[in-house]
């Protein structure tokens, strides 16, 4: 079924030598992880069969990106940019006019957070709060699952589990030691019904997966959370986890020398509930990054259709009438 689909939509498509207006080749990074995956399949079919480009995917992660367009000022294009964790080499990007931000291709972003099961919230509105949390421990089963050793959620966690004193409030911290065990004790407790309390951030599987609730942690507060990403914090504060911008830029001059495709890839923004959302439909299929690019396409036609201009709309007008 899920080639018969790929098929379609492809057969529906025109192909690309009667297409009026050539682009040109346009090069584009893909980062090692799922979602920025499928934004880039989505992406390269709507540039080949909209636009008549010429695409091609470079494998990338956050550093070799960064440099990449430090030194090389490619690839063109590059979704889902992280820029709190690309660093001082990004900043400099920025500042050299090197490159264009066109969009958040998340929106509203990456988010983190701790989280109860949304079946724990309804039948305890009172855990909804870190305050209701900590006066009824046994309620989320006096355990917290914390962020991974090794990554850098682990640190801010744990500052805020001391913040917080999650210990004194009789809820054990059970530091995890992989994303697989993090993520398998909240598949396991939501298949039990069982409570469930901890770290977990999106766009992922997981919270596509299961109906969780982000606890409120409070206000954000900018100085405390700079200060808990510091492992030696004396005295760290409570503050909620802010959104993080994830983003497409494009380099200064792709953006002055393809404003048609400027504009269009500055359109491709998916929701990240949406996003998660996508990702555990791919798990659960065991889909290709490639089908799950299709599922997407099949299903949010009045989404991406407005992300096109006219000529590329008329282009895909075969799929868009399915």
């Amino acid at each position: 079924m899920k080639r018969y689909l790929f098929g379609t939509v492809l057969a529906l498509a025109l192909p690309t030598s009667v297409l009026a207006k050539d682009c040109g080749e346009v090069s584009i990074a893909e980062m090692n992880w799922a979602s920025a995956q499928i934004v880039v399949a989505v992406s390269k079919f709507l540039l080949t069969q909209g636009y008549s480009c010429d695409v091609a995917v470079v494998p990338s992660d956050t550093t070799p990106a960064v440099t990449s367009l430090s030194e090389n000022n490619e690839p063109d294009i590059v979704p889902e940019m992280w820029p709190n964790s690309a660093g001082v080499a990004y900043e400099k990007l920025k500042e050299n006019g090197k490159i264009v931000e066109l969009t958040s291709v998340l929106d509203p972003g990456g988010v983190e957070g701790w989280w109860i099961p949304t079946y724990l919230a309804e039948e305890h509105p009172e855990l909804t709060t870190i305050e209701g949390v900590l006066e009824n421990p046994e309620l989320v089963g006096g355990m917290f699952n914390n962020c991974p050793d090794g990554w850098g959620c682990r640190i801010v966690s744990d500052n805020l589990a001391r913040a917080f004193d999650l210990e004194g409030h009789g809820i054990e911290v059970f530091n995890h030691g992989s994303g697989e065990t993090l993520a398998t004790s909240m598949a396991s407790a939501y298949e039990n019904k069982e409570p469930w309390f901890g770290y977990y951030w999106g766009p992922t599987t997981p919270l596509g997966k299961f109906e969780m609730t982000s606890i409120d942690l409070g206000e954000f507060d900018a100085a405390a959370h700079a200060a808990n990403q510091n492992a030696n914090n004396p005295d760290p504060k409570a503050s909620a986890f802010p959104t993080a911008p994830v983003l497409t830029v494009v380099t200064k001059d792709f953006n002055d020398s393809h404003p048609e495709i400027a504009a269009f890839i500055g359109n491709v923004s998916f929701e990240t509930d949406q996003m998660s959302q996508l990702l555990a439909w791919q798990d659960e299929n065991n889909a290709s990054t490639e089908e799950a690019a299709v599922y997407y396409l099949q299903n949010n036609k009045d989404i991406w259709s407005e992300w096109l201009n006219d000529e590329a709309r008329k282009n895909l007008s075969k799929l868009l009438e399915q």
